[in-house]
């Protein structure tokens, strides 16, 4: 086989083409824009460069503040995280005193390295746990105001951040809380974590660094109280000593804001302060510069940039119309190429140009499709022909719906319903049948064995179109089993002659009425009459040679597994139902190779006249597979169905019914001792005298 030609010609670089309007309009705006921007550059340095470069100072500061609070502020959050593990540890401990005087226990508790302090206390207010830097300390070198939100925190049931508890300036904390819950909700405890203001885990000296001349980083409490600075001194002092900062603070204070984690600059003669707050802790996080030191530099750059701008924007308004235009060039040259393949003109070679980048890749994306709609487009035609091919050539009939409109109708099916082609294809599949009625019961018939086995497989009467009834043998399937509204394939079978066939009196005698197999007695008069054939057969050398047609042929005799379940839990129509769909699919199986009986209650029998042995184990897999695969659904409930099955090959020394049928009901009792659904093959074996079968219900 050759690959299909490709739609897609190798072509010459294409020659240089006019840019679209696009283009020009991109180029017009680009230097229109430069021109504009140097005509207002000398403005813009004179009058605003000063306020832009402030502006930008008082954002970036601004951002600064807002983001070292936001840091604080999480770093306050992770201790309350660490705080609250470490309750969900100790709350279950509260009624076990002894836990907390265990150091073993404690040592457990790696949390508890996370705090300078911890205390613990019960909901009496009595503390069982009071430790500072690992060690043990008595209650009573507890500060007031620590005992008071440990006394807070008891009395709210809230967790709570103190304030300040300032020692020395190594010494200052702050003491975070949690209640201990039981578990009907009460406050059973508090526990409390202390840190100290100059941890790694709250306000590191390094925080504040590098300090510089012309700006310094404040945090302090609401009351004014410096918690971090710049100048390690300044720590513990108050910011109404602080240049620039003191004005703000007293304007804030009398204006009585809240305290919000936004950030706010306020620019004044010499300084320019920013301000942002973290509310859980009541603390400020502030930046004061002198606004002339830090934009001095400014100044002096924008002067010389202004002239450096103003001589470059001529020539640069020159060069780029120039570069723009030639690098449009590809550009225009793919628009044309689409245009090409848009015409699909597949005699001249396309004009792709040669480009890299965002143009480069387009083109190598429009080879691709073209490549892949050529390839497409033969696939489907070929597709086409063979679908056709199956339509217009398969024995049997075949339709395709789709929410009740016939969309495909074979060939087979038009000639035993009687229309053309074009008469079905499209109409209504209530077209073919006799009338409202009909269609409606055989819809609601559909409905329920697609509910119930996920295909459907009967007898169904339609209407030809003389008026005549034509009889099918109905198989349907959903095209994607998972979604019915994909449509449904249906394949048909005539069984006009069958039917009719069956309205003998002589049909009664020899099939089952509830499967519609044939029954034990005319199984063994079509058996026996297979086996006097082969003994007639016996008496011809060639047939009795190695290679000849004597000894071929196999027997199935299968036995449902557990069928009893189904009766005993979904009542005896399920169990009837489930033998009928049983009966189908043998039927369906062996139908081209041989016939199927319902030689007991549920048992089967299948002869498969000249088949192998090892292609009658095949069918007989198959069979096992195929009942095994199915999953009926009872009354809410699922089951799972097997057989096991007896094969047992025609030999020559089978010469009645009774040894045949003997040695393969030996072979399906061997399948259900050896542990059910599964295919044992037997051998021949001489039958009982009563001429009854060994194997009964199991």
């Amino acid at each position: 086989m050759t690959a299909p030609p490709s739609s897609v010609l190798p072509a010459d670089t294409p020659s240089w083409r006019m840019p679209g309007p696009l283009v020009w309009w991109m180029v017009s705006i680009a230097v229109a824009s430069m021109l504009a921007a140097g005509a207002g550059a000398a403005a813009y340095v004179a009058h605003v460069s000063g306020q832009e470069a402030l502006r930008r100072v008082v954002t970036q500061q601004t951002d600064e503040v807002e983001v070292i609070a936001r840091l604080l502020a999480g770093k306050m959050e992770q201790s309350q995280k660490v705080l609250r593990t470490l309750a969900g540890t100790i709350a279950p401990r509260l009624q076990e005193p002894s836990y907390f005087q265990d150091p073993q226990e404690l040592d457990g508790l790696s949390a508890l390295g996370f705090f300078d302090a911890v205390q613990i206390a019960g909901s009496n207010g009595q503390l069982l746990l009071s430790q500072r830097g690992g060690r043990p300390v008595a209650a009573a070198s507890l500060e007031p105001s620590e005992r008071d939100v440990l006394r807070r925190t008891l009395a709210e049931g809230k967790p709570q951040v103190s304030e300040l508890i300032a020692g020395g300036t190594g010494d200052a904390r702050v003491t975070f809380t949690i209640p201990l819950h039981r578990e009907d909700g009460a406050v059973a405890g508090v526990l409390a974590g202390a840190l100290k203001l100059q941890s790694q885990s709250l306000l590191p000296p390094s925080m504040a660094l590098p300090e510089r001349d012309e700006s310094h980083l404040i945090v302090f409490a609401r009351d004014g109280t410096i918690l971090s600075h710049s100048d390690p001194s300044r720590v513990l002092g108050n910011v109404r000593d602080e240049a620039g900062l003191s004005a703000v603070f007293a304007r804030w204070q009398r204006q009585a804001q809240p305290l919000e984690g936004r950030g706010t600059t306020q620019v004044q003669a010499d300084h320019i302060v920013s301000m942002a707050g973290m509310p859980l802790p009541q603390w400020m996080v502030a930046r004061v510069s002198h606004s002339r030191a830090l934009l001095a530099p400014l100044a002096g750059a924008q002067r010389e940039a202004w002239w450096t701008v103003a001589g470059v924007l001529a020539a640069a308004a020159l060069a780029l119309t120039v570069v723009l235009v030639w690098m449009a060039q590809p550009l225009a040259q793919l628009r044309e190429a689409a245009r090409q393949l848009l015409r699909r003109d597949e005699q001249a070679p396309v004009p792709w140009p040669e480009a890299q980048g965002e143009v480069g890749d387009l083109v190598a994306v429009l080879q691709q499709l073209a490549r892949q709609g050529s390839e497409h487009a033969q696939q489907q035609s070929a597709l086409a022909s063979q679908f056709q091919a199956i339509l217009d050539h398969a024995s049997v009939g075949i339709v395709i719906t789709r929410h009740g409109v016939l969309e495909v109708v074979g060939r087979q099916a038009c000639l035993m319903l009687g229309y053309s082609p074009r008469e079905l294809q499209g109409k209504p599949a209530r077209t073919l049948y006799a009338s409202a009625e009909d269609y409606a019961r055989a819809g609601a018939r559909v409905q329920a064995e697609f509910a119930v086995h996920g295909a459907f497989d009967g007898d169904v009467c339609f209407m030809r179109k003389d008026g005549s009834p034509v009889w099918a043998r109905v198989q349907g399937r959903g095209v994607q089993p998972d979604a019915m509204d994909g449509g449904t394939v249906w394949i048909l079978e005539d069984i006009t002659a069958a039917r009719e066939a069956q309205q003998q009196q002589t049909w009664d005698t020899t099939h089952d009425a509830l499967t519609q197999l044939f029954n034990r007695t005319a199984f063994d008069q079509r058996l026996g009459a297979l086996l006097l054939e082969r003994t007639t057969r016996l008496r011809s050398p060639a047939d009795m040679a190695p290679g000849g047609g004597v000894g071929s042929g196999v027997i199935l005799y299968m036995d449902m597994d557990h069928f009893t379940v189904v009766n005993d839990l979904a009542g005896h129509d399920a169990g009837d139902d489930a033998l009928r769909h049983v009966a189908r699919l043998l039927e369906s199986q062996v139908r081209q190779l041989g016939w199927a009986a319902r030689v007991g209650g549920d048992e089967f029998a299948v002869v498969l006249p000249g088949c192998t042995l090892a292609r009658g184990q095949a069918v007989a897999e198959q069979l096992r597979q195929a009942v095994q695969a199915w999953a009926p659904s009872y009354q809410g409930s699922s089951f799972t169905l097997s057989i096991s099955i007896g094969l047992v090959a025609l030999e020559p020394a089978m010469r009645d019914v009774a040894s045949v049928l003997y040695a393969a009901d030996m072979a399906c009792y061997d399948a259900k001792r050896a542990g059910r659904n599964r295919v044992q093959i037997g051998h021949a074996r001489e039958a009982p005298t009563s001429g009854r079968m060994a194997l009964g219900p199991v």
